[in-house]
């Protein structure tokens, strides 16, 4: 007698602010799945309440990865379809999302994608800067010394530049970005796609001189134009 079939993982990229953004897709899935893994339970809660959608969810995050992993793939093998939301935006993008991805391919479990917003495509899209070639590096150290070696490793690089930003060392990473790059163009995205979405384009001086005054609220998307070629 055959066993039960396996479950698939379903990576569901939910809307990065503006809730309208969610795809059909997306509701279709999240209402047929078994259980949801999400990397905040109360801010998924709230998704799936907005929508009229009852699930249980399974909490997934880079704290507990390994051992809510292993209970992910437990239920996939089990039959059992899950399907995996971050925060915001796509699964597997500067969150633990990849390390889930990679343990069901170990195991030949099946995974699909649900595609959907990104703030880094966002972004770069918006900035003005070319598009054709552009390297993403995620959130940048939080230490002043890491960072600049963070920054130090794409000095030369001819792609455009994305980082990701905490309010609270925006300014000091901007400085930190001058120091290394000098003072390139750039564009700093936030709020993207909500009531007071923001870009600010000019050089990284121009960017500095922006933000003295403003207090920082939400994540930052840093974009920075690569070396001439």
């Amino acid at each position: 007698m055959a066993g039960r079939p396996l479950g698939t993982l379903y990576l569901v990229a939910t809307p990065i602010g503006n809730l309208g953004d969610i795809s059909l897709r997306a509701l279709e899935t999240l209402k047929a799945v078994d259980i949801i893994a999400s990397e905040d339970t109360r801010k998924t809660g709230r998704l799936l309440k907005h929508f009229g959608i009852q699930k249980p969810q399974l909490s997934f995050h880079e704290y507990n990865e390994e051992q809510a992993g292993n209970r992910i793939v437990s239920l996939l093998q089990g039959g059992r379809s899950v399907a995996l939301v971050s925060n915001a935006g796509t699964p597997g993008i500067s969150d633990p999302g990849f390390s889930i991805v990679r343990q069901a391919i170990a195991h030949d479990l099946p995974v699909t994608m649900i595609p959907g917003a990104s703030a880094f495509v966002m972004a770069v899209v918006l900035s003005g800067l070319p598009t054709h070639s552009f390297v993403f590096r995620g959130f940048t150290p939080r230490k002043r010394s890491e960072r600049r070696r963070f920054y130090g490793l794409d000095k030369d690089l001819p792609y455009t530049l994305i980082y990701y930003e905490s309010p609270y060392r925006l300014l000091a990473s901007l400085e930190d970005a001058l120091t290394i790059f000098g003072d390139r163009r750039a564009a700093l995205a936030n709020e993207l796609t909500k009531m007071f979405e923001r870009v600010i384009r000019g050089t990284l001086s121009e960017l500095i001189a922006t933000l003295k005054d403003v207090t920082p609220k939400g994540e930052y998307v840093l974009v920075i134009a690569g070396t001439e070629r």
